[in-house]
């Protein structure tokens, strides 16, 4: 099973997961938001710096899910 695969089945089959999924997508929704405001003041700055921290969070704890996922028997 791929990596996509994988992913699509945990997304499926496990509640954390795809509450994790889901909020990923929603950083990347606020961060695509946030790079197109003109003029980019600190303030964005510091959001973006924050929004990248959490969405890296988040996707070390879907590989975590996942890492563990394939070791189950």
């Amino acid at each position: 099973m791929n990596e996509q695969e994988l992913k699509v089945l945990l997304a499926r089959e496990n509640a954390e997961f795809r509450r994790i999924l889901d909020d990923h997508r929603t950083c990347e929704l606020e961060l695509d938001g946030l790079r197109a405001k003109t003029p980019f003041g600190d303030a964005e700055a510091l959001a973006e710096r924050e929004l990248k921290k959490r969405k890296l969070a988040l996707k070390d704890r879907m590989y975590q899910i996942m890492a563990e996922y394939g070791k189950r028997p």
